[in-house]
């Protein structure tokens, strides 16, 4: 017996019971429902069935369905669908998808427009779209105010670094923040994140209040310009802006400990973080004394940074072990998921300076936060527009979803 493929789209105003009134039709002519998809924007549904049946029967169902449209006050249309494109959408579903997010303060009409034209330029097909933050209200002035958009796309990319580039650009343009990713079972499955400290998770950096309290604040940002000017590395401007720091009191350390600038986000970052089980590290060029404060604070299952030298309670202006530089931080992120057992794919970086750029490239997830002009031009993605919470919403999180201290 011949069979027809058919695509209803339904719209209207949305209510309880829709679908099981329409679908309860189709289950009396015994369907095969090949795709189904629904949406619902501000209490408006768009509901789309595909399904096959018999060629005999299509014009009852037909009829019992435009019936039952007219009596729940929605409308109604029928596609036929011929086998061929139904088979050509059907190889289709090899192709990649993609999660593309927009985030900001507020997101305009403007934006979404670039940002979606970028998605077109490529050759992408948007599947879905869905909101991640809460409803906005229309005092867009409150500091809690923050919009995101999560664009499923398919399709094979033209050139994913030129798609990158262009997105990176529209983002210091258009002030709102970008994540492409490969939509896989990794995206879905991240489980280990480890920070930087200094200018990311505080807003400070831990030696600069150190040699402002020892009094020798210029000395220090001095060799951290010529350290930055490539005339002298990582380790040697370390050692000598360590050397500074002798005979500074242990006290001082506490002091600034408790003081910290924690960054906006952070405290709903980790809650929720920790709430749904990931392993949390920090990984510091700045200082064990600091980071372990933080653990504590906020429950951080690791900490790697430098440690200070005390004796008799005073600072040694020497360092103890290995120095965390750039390349020692993407080999504790590694270490850490073996130790994990967790696939390098699972794992985020977040960092805002150079000497993050190897762990976040060597994450699955790498992302600079309020970083330099160099880092965020090296970056995958990057964060400017709001806190550090918006990490949640490169990982899928939906505010929605969240309890109440997780919300905003």
């Amino acid at each position: 017996m011949n069979t027809e493929l058919t695509l209803i789209r339904i719209t209207g105003i949305d209510r309880p019971g829709l679908t099981a009134s329409i679908t309860e039709i189709l289950s009396k002519y015994d369907v095969t429902i090949l795709d189904i998809g629904q949406a619902d924007i501000h209490q408006t549904l768009s509901l789309g069935i595909l399904f096959k049946s018999k060629e005999t029967e299509s014009g009852n169902i037909m009829k019992e369905l435009l019936f039952k449209a007219s009596e729940l006050g929605v409308n109604i249309r029928f596609y036929p669908v011929s086998v061929e494109e139904y088979e050509n959408w059907v190889s289709m579903q090899g192709k990649n998808r993609y999660i593309i997010t927009i985030l900001g303060r507020r997101l305009t009409a403007k934006q979404i427009a670039a940002a979606t034209k970028i998605i077109a330029e490529q050759g992408l097909n948007i599947d879905s779209i869905k909101r991640l933050t809460g409803r906005v209200p229309l005092d867009e002035e409150k500091a809690s105010v923050r919009a995101c958009i999560e664009f499923s796309v398919r399709g094979t990319l033209n050139n994913r670094v030129e798609m990158q580039r262009s997105l990176m650009k529209l983002s210091s343009e258009m002030g709102m923040d970008f994540s492409l990713q490969l939509d896989n079972m990794y995206r879905r499955m991240r489980r280990l994140i480890c920070f930087d400290m200094d200018s990311t998770l505080i807003q400070t950096e831990c030696i600069d209040e150190l040699a402002e309290r020892a009094g020798v604040g210029e000395q220090v940002k001095a060799i951290t310009e010529r350290a930055m000017r490539g005339e002298i590395d990582f380790k040697e401007s370390f050692t000598e802006r360590v050397a500074l720091l002798k005979g500074l009191d242990e006290s001082v350390m506490k002091d600034i400990a408790e003081n910290l600038p924690i960054t906006e986000g952070v405290e709903r970052l980790m809650f929720v973080l920790k709430h749904y089980g990931y392993k949390i590290a920090i990984l510091s060029g700045g200082f064990t004394y600091f980071g372990e404060y933080l653990k504590r604070k906020f429950g951080i299952d690791y900490v790697y940074a430098n440690e200070l030298e005390i004796e008799n309670g005073k600072l040694t202006g020497r360092y103890l072990g290995e120095i965390v530089d750039g390349k020692r931080k993407a080999e504790l992120l590694r270490l850490l998921a073996q130790v994990e057992k967790v696939d390098i794919a699972q794992t985020i970086a977040v960092g805002d300076g150079a000497n993050d750029l190897p762990m976040l490239s060597t994450a699955g997830l790498g992302i600079a936060f309020h970083a330099k002009p160099k880092v965020v031009e090296n970056a995958e993605q990057s964060i400017n527009t709001i806190g550090l919470d918006g990490v949640l919403y490169f990982l899928g999180f939906k505010d929605s979803y969240l309890d109440e201290k997780g919300k905003l």
